[in-house]
């Protein structure tokens, strides 16, 4: 039998075919019975450009009913789905599209002309296009195409996906994500959030991320239930779809822009379950705020591109914030020493390593790399810095690659950024090492002010005084209007190494006069 992600959503289809499986601010419905036909005739077109099981499509457009649509075609036919960026640069795609080498490659109508070139350099057998209207190339096969029912048999272990990771220390990865992988991953989260047919969701998220797409669109496909597809992020749109939705899933940006609106009120959220939020760390101040405001607890789960998800805050029980919960269904966790391996008591930090169905098969053609990642009994090394409280619930303190190491000394961000962050005029920061002569690494934080903050480099400096040991404490603070975030609303830390790099250049030059 066929281990098929699609076989998993396919029932939902011929259940409730009448049912609205997506609805748009255009108040266009997609009822169950619209997308499955879709898809079919997508697949149809697949077959006939020459896809065959395992072949990569790669797809670079703007959001759109039609990419689950197309996502849908993708498994039907037993492709390997490869969504990129609208943001990547013609650069970035080349290098994509050269590591992938996907048969069709996907991209916006307006970029068809200009991208081609650069596709066919990398040999893609066929470049299509694809438009927020129902328009494009592939769109008009799709017209007269017919519909296919044949389903690609595969096996739990054969490639569904592939996603590049950020690429922030060197060339992106392609992470490879099974099957299994995949309906393993949506299977525990149904569980563990109680998801089911009478969801409605709020998707505001980009569906080229896990979070958007393998979290949001897979569960609510695996459940047969609904969401209203918006195209990004709009507090007013998000407000008035509350009453009549029941899931928002969100990056702590939406949080923070939900609380600026006098809108938000205990009356409008009071048809809402469910407030999640990933993909990077939400402030425990937005956390309290919000449950102040509405009465509901925002839950906090922890996911990475390799893994999809790995914990959850309980849905019943304390959602603490600063946390990201305990480990969903299947998943092992441990605290392990970053060199060694070796697993670390309840309460220290070290490394965060998985193990569990949901962890990829690897990067692509990098077998070097992919082994170099895990450990012999097939824990996987996330990169991630963090240790488990006396409740359990799993602390992410920081990246392995952020962590600062002054004078010999490990310094986690984390611990200083939260104090920082708790301080009157301040609105949020980042701590970061940059070269020093004589630390190796010195402190220092990048913080912004609130709106009418006059927090001072000085009073934060005093402030941290007596709180942290000597070689923690930020030798420089820097005060900037905003921090710099990738589409998901990460701190990009390489960036703010790169801006303050020279911090003590000048103390080193003369140092060495």
């Amino acid at each position: 039998m066929s281990d098929n992600l699609y076989l998993q959503f396919y029932p939902h289809f011929e259940r409730q075919p009448d049912k609205v499986l997506m609805h748009t601010q255009e108040s266009t419905d997609y009822r169950y019975a619209d997308v499955l036909a879709s898809s079919r005739r997508m697949a149809s077109v697949l077959i006939s450009l020459g896809i065959t099981p395992g072949d990569r499509i790669a797809i670079q457009v703007d959001k759109s009913p039609e990419i689950v649509m197309f996502y849908l075609a993708c498994l039907q036919v037993g492709a390997v789905y490869l969504p990129l960026n609208t943001a990547y640069t013609d650069n970035e795609i080349h290098y994509f599209l050269s590591d992938a080498e996907p048969h069709v490659f996907i991209c916006r109508p307006q970029d068809h002309d200009t991208i081609r070139v650069t596709a066919e350099q990398c040999g893609v057998t066929h470049i299509e296009s694809l438009g927020t209207h129902a328009d494009g190339s592939f769109m008009e096969k799709v017209a007269t195409a017919t519909q296919t029912q044949e389903v690609c048999e595969v096996a739990g272990d054969d490639l569904a996906a592939i996603l590049y990771t950020s690429g922030t220390t060197g060339r992106s990865k392609g992470a490879m994500l099974s099957h299994t992988n995949l309906a393993s991953n949506s299977q525990a989260l149904t569980q563990a959030w109680q998801y089911s047919e009478h969801d409605h969701l709020i998707h505001a998220l980009p569906i080229f991320h896990t979070h958007g797409l393998f979290v949001a669109c897979n569960i609510t496909l695996l459940n047969g239930a609904s969401m209203t597809f918006l195209p990004k992020l709009d507090v007013d749109q998000l407000i008035d779809l509350m009453p009549r939705a029941t899931v928002l899933m969100g990056v702590p940006t939406f949080y923070s822009r939900l609380l600026q609106s006098p809108r938000l009120s205990r009356e409008v959220v009071s048809n809402m379950r469910l407030f999640i939020s990933g993909s990077a760390p939400l402030l425990a101040e937005t956390h309290e705020a919000f449950e102040q405001r509405t009465g509901h607890a925002i839950l906090e789960r922890y996911g990475m591109t390799e893994t999809n998800m790995n914990t959850s805050n309980p849905y019943q029980g304390k959602r603490r914030p600063g946390t990201v919960g305990m480990p969903l269904s299947g998943v092992e966790i441990r605290i392990a020493d970053r060199e060694s391996g070796a697993s670390l008591p309840q309460g220290e930090t070290g490394m965060v390593e998985l193990r569990g169905p949901n962890v990829f098969q690897g990067y692509w053609r990098m077998p070097e790399k992919t082994q170099a990642e895990f450990r012999d009994d097939g824990f996987f090394i996330t990169g991630d810095l963090g240790c488990i409280d006396e409740h359990g619930y799993l602390n992410i303190v920081g990246r392995d690659k952020d962590l600062v190491i002054s004078g010999g000394y490990n310094v986690y961000p984390k611990e200083i950024e939260l104090l920082i962050d708790d301080l009157s005029g301040v609105s949020e920061s980042a701590v970061v090492g940059v070269p020093h002569a004589d630390l190796g690494e010195g402190v220092i934080a990048v913080v912004v002010r609130e709106a009418q903050g006059e927090v001072s480099e000085a009073s934060i400096l005093a402030a941290l005084s007596d709180q942290l040991a000597r070689y923690k404490q930020p030798k420089q603070v820097f005060f900037a209007p905003a921090l710099p975030r990738n589409v998901m609303g990460k701190v990009q830390k390489n960036q703010l190494r790169d801006t303050f790099a020279d911090t003590f250049a000048s103390k080193q030059t003369a140092a060495n006069a």
